[in-house]
């Protein structure tokens, strides 16, 4: 049975109230030979088919995405590629004077995910929730990965961040929210990289 972890948010809307938001606790990840493993285990399908089925789709994803598509799998998802400036190179912008970028400059930092309805609604079916706790603000509640989730969440919705958003939803303060973000960027792993400098620095998905 899973469980859900209720967690206390800082105010972010200035209504001087603190949110609450609901998480499943994840007990640990399954790696792709246990997902294959769980794939053939009333006999559908052979191991051998599962992985050559799930290995083709990987490759011919990527061709199609790398193509300029999108590619939506019914019930499972809608795929689609996020492009940004390569890391040694700055963010240009619209002005006159701006520098310009040329597609050298420019490469696919991820790739996003949305998705399905009917995946969703097929995994509410199957959850039966209880709960596993609740956690409330300190003076930040949050791990470090959870601190990052966090971010993850907020930029897979809102496009950017800015140091004071990450703040608001961690509890840190702004100077340790800053420092805190300067070394996710470094992060390889961390998904999140930045773009602009000094007061026009904001977050992204990388």
């Amino acid at each position: 049975m899973a469980k859900y972890v209720k967690r206390e948010m800082n105010d972010l809307d200035g209504s001087g109230v603190n949110r609450a938001y609901y998480q499943m606790k994840v007990y640990r990840n399954v790696d792709f030979d246990e997902f294959v493993d769980r794939c053939t285990r009333h006999g559908a399908m052979q191991r051998s088919a599962v992985v050559g089925v799930l290995a083709h789709v990987a490759h011919e994803l990527a061709l199609t995405l790398a193509d300029g598509y999108s590619v939506s799998i019914d019930g499972l998802g809608t795929f689609a590629t996020r492009l940004g400036v390569r890391e040694d190179k700055e963010q240009d912008g619209f002005g006159a004077d701006e520098q310009k970028r040329n597609a050298a400059s420019i490469e696919v930092r991820g790739v996003s995910f949305r998705a399905d309805s009917s995946l969703v609604s097929d995994v509410n079916d199957h959850c039966r929730l209880e709960a596993g706790g609740a956690r409330r603000l300190h003076r930040s509640p949050f791990t470090l990965e959870e601190r990052t989730e966090l971010a993850r969440q907020f930029l897979d919705e809102h496009t950017l961040m800015r140091t004071g958003d990450y703040a608001q939803l961690t509890g840190l303060s702004r100077t340790m929210a800053s420092l805190e973000l300067r070394q996710l960027c470094s992060a390889p792993d961390s998904g999140i990289t930045s773009r602009g400098r000094k007061s026009s620095k904001v977050y992204i998905r990388g």
